[in-house]
């Protein structure tokens, strides 16, 4: 699995500030144009939870900065939760998802390990398992994705 730096993905620098200022954690950020219009779709969770109502608030932030970092009012921008068995894009996003059980696909092992997610860095990420806590290198894992909506403390 691929590390990218959040910085690195493009525009994130000018919505990651507005999106945690909210309270949320900026998951994904996609920005592409077709047809000559600009289509921006954002992923955000919260230990809270996502609902309508916080995918509304954040759109209604984003969207003015986004118009005048693009120079566009051309726009489509689809705000989402990122849904209970999220596939991980991005090994980033093991740190924004800390706490969270999970299930990634061990290449050693060729099976599914699942896991709650204790830390992450840019090399690799710490899972409790029912064996203890784990070293994961994302060069050996093929894919992950969360497992529901169990939390480490094994509430839904």
């Amino acid at each position: 699995m691929e590390y990218i730096a959040p910085e690195g993905i493009s525009h994130y620098a000018d919505c990651e500030p507005l999106v945690s200022g909210l309270g949320y954690s900026l998951v994904e950020l996609v920005v592409y144009t077709r047809q000559s219009a600009w289509h921006v779709k954002v992923v955000i969770t919260s230990p809270q939870g996502v609902g309508i109502k916080d995918c509304s608030t954040v759109h209604r932030a984003l969207l003015p900065r986004l118009e005048a970092v693009l120079q566009s009012q051309d726009m489509y921008v689809e705000v989402t939760s990122p849904g209970l068995d999220r596939v991980f894009k991005n090994a980033s996003e093991f740190a924004v998802f800390a706490g969270r059980l999970v299930k990634i696909w061990d290449t050693d092992i060729s099976d599914w390990v699942s896991g709650t997610i204790v830390s992450a860095t840019t090399e690799s990420v710490i899972l409790a398992t029912q064996d203890g806590e784990r070293v994961y290198p994302y060069t050996k894992i093929a894919k992950a994705k969360l497992a529901g909506t169990q939390t480490a403390q094994g509430k839904q």
